[in-house]
């Protein structure tokens, strides 16, 4: 399974099972096991850097197992074989994601004008609120 230049996903890699789906369908809802659960074995994975398995790791939160597999389901279409597709689709993209390395983030100061601005409006504010204290006959 092609996912960028640089990765692509060997069929012994992923394990599908197929069971039903809730939701709509019909007389027919009961008899299909259209629903897919697509399993990605990440952490045995030759194709993905560490890099790139820390990062899916984190993106995929609740779908990464403890023994290091990724688990995408679908259900949304009444079709097998469009289930298959985009549970597919939504692994590619998930590692797709996993690819981009984040922005550092350069640490910043705030300015002399932005301090004075804030304690400005933090005694103004005080000002307001002092003047709804009791009144003095």
């Amino acid at each position: 399974m092609y996912v960028t230049d640089s990765i692509s996903i060997e069929e012994w890699e992923l394990t599908e099972s197929f069971h039903r789906a809730s939701g709509p369908g019909g007389q027919h809802v009961n008899k299909t096991s259209s629903a897919v659960e697509l399993r990605f074995e990440a952490e045995r994975s030759p194709n993905l850097t560490g890099a790139v398995k820390a990062r899916l790791k984190r993106l995929a939160g609740r779908r990464w197992t403890k023994d290091g597999a990724v688990i995408v389901t679908s259900e949304s279409h009444r079709s097998q074989q469009m289930n298959r597709d985009d549970a597919r689709e939504k692994l590619a993209e998930l590692i797709r994601k996993a690819t981009e390395v984040p922005k550092r983030r350069i640490k910043t100061r705030p300015t002399l004008g932005s301090k004075r601005r804030r304690l400005e409006g933090k005694k103004q504010r005080g000002a307001v609120k002092k003047l709804r204290g009791k009144v003095d006959e």
